[in-house]
This record gives C-alpha cells, structure tokens and sequence, in this order.
C-alpha cells in the first residue's frame, strides 16, 4: 500500500503540470506595431433603458526612434434616421518614448493637468498595450482613461474604460483584425 502511494505522489506533478499557469513574459514593444480596425460596443449605467451604440474602431501603432506613435479613430453613429445616422468621428495622435522603468513610455505631449493638459503614459503588460489618459477639470474633478489593447491570435482585443471621480462613466469593448504591419 505504502508503495501504491508513494507511486501515486511520485506521478502526481506530471498529471499536473498542463494546469499549472504559465510564467508569462511581458511581450516587446514592435509586436503591436501594425493597423488593426473592427468594432466595439459602448455601455454605461444607462445602457439598460438606452442601448448600447456601436463603434468602429481604427488603430495605427508604428515606431517612433525607440518608442512609438499611435492613431486611434473612433466612429460613433448615434441618433437621426436610423438609414443616414448621426455620425462622429474623432481622432487621437500620441507619440511615447520610454520612461526610466522598462516597459513604461511617456507621452511626448507637455501635460500639466491643473492648467488643462493631460498627463499620458503606456505601459506593456503581458500581451497588453495598455495607454493611460489623466486629466483635471475646471472644477477639480479627475477623469481617467485606459486604453488596453490587448494581442490575440485574431488580431487585438480592445477595451476603453472612463472613470470620472472614481465612477465609471463609459467601456467600450471591442475586436480588431490585424490588416497591415
């Protein structure tokens, strides 16, 4: 019986090992490099009795010396006939160099959030660019967006999340495909 049971707990960290997790490496800056677009889907507290709209989402990362440039579209169309809606586009442009930390990036844009300039850093976690946007308003509340874009086999998985005064205000979660480099 003792060596039943010593036999049983020799094999047992082989049967084991498939579950255990995987040590995960944060992955290299240039492997987001590329043009992704697709589709996202924005909700709030409201969304319940409101809906939802439906975004189309456009991203362009590329390198700038050693950090990187990044373009983002958002097209909301909300509201008016439902066959010629409302449409809104909105762009941002933002360029990151490195911060002292690796894997940390800086925005090149002056911020001082007090005089209206936000304050943008990005980091990579994982498998995820994640983009973070401070800023203060006239009447000294803060507002927070994260930007995770996230590597999957299919191209990139997106997730928007605006927090103003530690409410959430908006997410916006999303697909994209990879369609240049």
């Amino acid at each position: 019986m003792k060596r039943l049971l010593f036999i049983g707990l020799a094999i047992l960290p082989a049967l084991l090992l498939p579950f255990a997790p995987a040590v995960s490496q944060d992955l290299k800056l240039d492997a987001f490099f590329g043009t992704f677009k697709g589709s996202g889907v924005a909700e709030n507290k409201d969304s319940l009795y409101f809906g939802v709209t439906v975004r189309d989402l456009d991203v362009t990362i590329q390198p700038a010396g050693d950090g990187f440039d990044i373009e983002w579209t958002t097209v909301i169309r909300r509201g008016g006939d439902p066959n010629n809606p409302n449409v809104r586009r909105k762009t941002q442009k933002m360029t990151f160099v490195p911060a002292p930390s690796a894997g940390v990036y800086k925005s090149t844009t002056p911020a001082d959030p007090l005089a209206g300039q936000p304050l943008a850093w990005a980091r990579i976690q994982d498998t995820a660019l994640i983009i973070n946007v401070f800023s203060i308003g006239e009447n000294g509340s803060y507002e927070v967006q994260s930007y995770i874009r996230n590597l999957v086999p299919q191209g990139m998985a997106f997730t928007f999340q605006r927090i103003r005064d530690g409410e959430p205000v908006r997410t916006v979660k999303g697909n994209l495909i990879k369609f240049a480099r």
